[in-house]
């Protein structure tokens, strides 16, 4: 009997993660949607392996992939579970996924948030503000939606009613970011969108989807935080954060590697970010 859910994964190049993350929901039997943008290594071979239904577009950024991908694919289940290449799912996960029914327990419900696990360099990531760490990765088709009005920070948005599971979780690990020079240049990439999407936030050019509460759900906690995040000032603030995460989310405890990753995700990568949004608003106001 087919679940009540499809699974949509977006890919470039994922031969090292794909495998790992297909055959651990396999044996759920849930169709699988995959949109590529462009691999070249043996990444639709082994979609094509695992009876994937495959459709390409040229890469953007996150959100609009996303958007895309929901727009495009003729899921037919009740729910959609979007993932991303370089995550699993655990066993207690599976089983609840397993278990699922869509009957009167969800009837009022259109979202769910799973936990997530993230490793770096094959540490967890446990302390730091980074875990429990709850995403909306399952939701009622035709429903949630992909938030565009984000250049790098992808998530879906889902109207009405949403739970959370605790139990079970995703583990993320992108092992390409052991070379410490692939994180680095993802990010210098990513600080580009950052920063001109801040800029333009500044210019009223872009709102939040999400209404920020810091009583809300996960994500509305998050567009909060972010609401303040922009109001504060630009090279002070990744100072800042670095040491709220390493004090009082003890990211200290994370040891070596995980100091390593908050320095580098905390401090480095908005530091970056408040840098290129100085050089592009003097860019702008030499050709004004």
């Amino acid at each position: 009997m087919q679940p009540p859910f499809s699974f949509i994964v977006l890919t470039f190049n994922e031969e090292q993660h794909l495998p790992r993350l297909l055959n651990s929901i396999k044996a759920l039997n849930a169709p699988l949607f995959i949109l590529d943008s462009g691999s070249t290594d043996q990444t639709l071979k082994i979609a094509t392996d695992f009876n994937a239904a495959i459709k390409h577009q040229a890469f953007e950024n996150h959100p609009k992939q996303w958007d895309f991908a929901i727009k495009n694919f003729d899921v037919k289940t009740p729910w959609t579970i979007g993932l991303d290449a370089d995550q699993i799912v655990t066993p207690e996960l599976f089983d609840q996924l397993a278990n699922f029914k869509d009957d009167e327990v969800y009837k009022d419900i259109n979202g769910i948030y799973f936990n997530r696990k993230n490793f770096f360099k094959g540490k967890w990531i446990k302390f730091g503000g980074y875990y429990p760490k709850y995403l909306m990765k399952m939701f009622r088709t035709g429903i949630g939606f992909s938030d565009t009005n984000e250049n790098m920070d992808h998530r879906f948005v889902v109207p009405g009613k949403t739970i959370i599971w605790k139990k079970g979780h995703i583990l993320e690990e992108n092992l390409k970011e052991n070379q410490i020079s692939f994180w680095i240049a993802k990010h210098n990439r990513y600080s580009d969108l950052v920063a001109e999407e801040e800029i333009e936030r500044m210019q009223a050019l872009r709102a939040q989807t999400i209404r920020p509460s810091i009583v809300g759900n996960p994500d509305q906690r998050t567009a909060y935080l972010k609401s303040l995040w922009w109001k504060l000032p630009r090279g002070l603030r990744s100072f800042a954060y670095f040491s709220y995460r390493m004090t009082f989310k003890l990211g200290f405890l994370d040891g070596k590697t995980g100091i390593l990753f908050h320095f580098l995700q905390g401090f480095w990568f908005r530091l970056m970010v408040d840098v290129k949004i100085t050089e592009k608003l003097k860019e702008r106001l030499k050709d004004d």
